[in-house]
């Protein structure tokens, strides 16, 4: 597995994602995932399904030490009291005693960002949160998050995939050393349908998801897959054994 580091991180370059995926199937899929090699799994409060996340990592008997555990405070907890008691809740869901990264979901103009930024240093200080970032903000507020944190701010979580420009993100990601993780790889199907990726894949006996997280992972990014098959799973972590010209 490929890290990537950013001060003081080292994330899994891959990780599994959980978003849209029911109970029952995350709790099947992420004990099976991480049996499987994964060592990166991808929550969040709004995605109802933390509790189910934290029974399939207890399940696949893979020490907790060795996961990378990301979740995400929703937008109508940024308020200091609801922050710090939304983070005990999804402690108790997920199972733990910390989380590696803990991710403000969303801008939320309605509480300062200084007291969401405060609130993720408080929970970091107080040991159960390892790394604090951001997800869905532009450079103008990457940058303020940055100026108003005394911990670093290790990634922001955007929409990125072969049909969307985030280059002036990736760029303020790299002044700032953050990191940037990449989620909606697929742009809801679309890719499969492409083809040029078509074409790129035949050449190397590989499948479009791969081809297209390989892109990610290429560019030194981290890359969020999610399924529901167990089979298509494996085949999205076989992707650092192959490598994309720089014109593919």
């Amino acid at each position: 597995m490929k890290f990537v580091s950013t001060d003081g991180a080292a994330i899994p370059a891959l990780g599994f994602g959980t978003f849209r995926v029911p109970g029952p199937d995350a709790e099947r899929m992420v004990s099976r995932v991480l049996v499987n090699g994964y060592r990166h799994i991808d929550t969040a409060q709004i995605y109802g399904n933390e509790a189910e996340v934290g029974e399939g990592i207890r399940r696949s008997g893979v020490a907790r030490g060795d996961i990378f555990l990301t979740t995400k405070v929703w937008v109508e907890n940024y308020k200091r009291g609801a922050f710090l008691a939304s983070v005990d809740e999804s402690l108790k869901k997920l199972k733990t005693d910390y989380v590696d990264l803990l991710l403000l979901h969303w801008p939320n103009q309605a509480v300062p960002l200084a007291e969401q930024i405060g609130a993720l240093n408080e929970v970091a200080k107080a040991g159960k949160v390892r790394h604090i970032g951001v997800s869905n903000f532009n450079t103008d507020l990457m940058r303020e998050a940055v100026k108003l944190s005394s911990l670093p701010v290790v990634t922001n979580q955007v929409e990125y995939h072969p049909y969307i420009d985030q280059t002036p993100v990736l760029r303020a990601a790299k002044q700032l050393d953050m990191s940037v993780t990449a989620y909606y790889a697929m742009a809801d199907g679309k890719v499969f349908e492409d083809a040029t990726l078509k074409t790129i894949a035949a050449k190397h006996g590989r499948s479009i998801a791969q081809i297209v997280l390989r892109w990610i992972v290429q560019q030194d990014l981290i890359a969020l897959s999610k399924t529901v098959s167990e089979q298509r799973a494996r085949e999205n972590a076989a992707i650092f054994d192959f490598e994309l010209s720089s014109d593919e």
